[in-house]
């Protein structure tokens, strides 16, 4: 016999995936593990027998809970699930699947509304991140429908404005976990940094690429991928995360100059296929780093001069915009970083899941 368990499977941002309520799974968390597995389908790179779409980007899972932490709402853990292995990883954060989380939240009778604009509090629980996400829910229901447009989705929907607070070294234990912005790895100078997500950032010049390919031509240069799981390899345990053959984290970042009109140009694998887009959090780490002095970042990027700055992250599909808030106590330093990003319900109803697997 098979087991239904209840999900709505939602947009949030460029990604998206099945969310549950955290009751409604297994507490067991190789049993949890198991389930998420037979959930998408993995592993299969086709993920045919499950609702997995056969890319990192779209083999995410999300869960939800009400919080009992005082100040806090709601709690969030992001699954990233392997469709190469049997592998569930919750070390890294979740940015465009955290656009999803208050709609759900509400969607799923978790949390009621509070007017036309609805602002909670998220405990993302991988790093301990705090952020405030802003929805639209007039009338007493959300707003899927609006004006706001991000690159990597087509058409237009409703804002979910997101503020990140306090999220340097959320995973590594400090922003820069090597104790400098600059290192040597492998011969190639590396900034190895964490603003929400561990990244090594390279100049894409130095791997010998422009950093303007396509997503497709950086993908069959198998020369270039085995030169950077070598450099990661060797960055996570630089990086205070250990062993990372089997992690996701860190992502590898090659930057460029911009050229369509931004504040630096990248390309992100995450951690071994080019993303389409950029991660919400990657693209704050970036941003962060594009502004601080002595980063390989900030030899390429074009800074825009005040103490709140708006960075545009090129990415192979368009842009991505980072509001960064520089403390003005500490010169160089990002205080607090915010972002538009857009969500949308696209199923509910129950997945099923095989006996065998309990």
């Amino acid at each position: 016999m098979q087991r239904p368990i209840p999900c709505l499977f939602m947009r949030g941002g460029t990604s998206r995936g099945p969310f549950f309520r955290a009751s409604d799974l297994p507490s067991d968390i190789a049993t949890r593990d198991r389930v998420l597995l037979a959930v998408m389908g993995s592993p299969d790179l086709r993920q045919i027998d499950g609702l997995g779409g056969a890319d990192p980007l779209t083999s995410k899972v999300g869960i939800v809970s009400a919080s009992q932490a005082e100040g806090v709402d709601l709690e969030f853990l992001f699954a990233q699930v392997s469709m190469k292995e049997a592998l569930i990883d919750t070390t890294p954060n979740c940015g465009n699947m955290l656009a999803a989380v208050v709609p759900f939240a509400i969607e799923s009778g978790l949390t009621p509304v509070s007017g036309d604009v609805t602002t909670l509090r998220v405990l993302t629980r991988n790093t301990g991140t705090l952020s405030d996400i802003e929805v639209q829910t007039p009338g007493g229901r959300v707003e899927y429908a609006g004006d706001a447009r991000i690159d990597g989705v087509p058409g237009t929907a409703s804002p979910v404005n997101i503020t990140f607070l306090d999220t340097a070294g959320s995973v590594c234990g400090a922003l820069f976990p090597t104790g400098k912005p600059l290192d040597r790895i492998d011969g190639v100078d590396v900034t190895c940094i964490d603003n929400g997500m561990p990244v090594a950032i390279m100049l894409a010049h130095d791997l010998g690429v422009t950093g303007y390919e396509t997503r497709d031509e950086l993908n069959a240069n198998s020369a270039l991928k085995q030169r950077l799981e070598s450099i990661r390899l060797a960055a996570g345990p630089l990086m205070n995360l250990g062993d990372v053959t089997k992690k996701v984290v860190p992502k590898m970042c090659l930057v460029a100059a911009p050229r369509a009109g931004g504040h630096i140009c990248t390309r992100t694998f995450i951690p071994h296929d080019c993303h389409s887009a950029v991660g919400v959090l990657g693209a704050v780490t970036v941003a962060t780093a594009a502004v601080t002095p002595g980063t390989v970042a900030r030899r390429i990027a074009r800074v825009p001069s005040g103490e709140t700055k708006a960075i545009s992250v090129e990415h192979p599909s368009g842009e991505f915009t980072v509001v960064l808030e520089m403390n003005p106590h500490h010169p160089g330093e990002v205080a607090r970083a915010s972002l538009l990003r857009t969500a949308r319900l696209i199923m509910r109803g129950e997945v099923m899941i095989p006996g065998g697997i309990w």
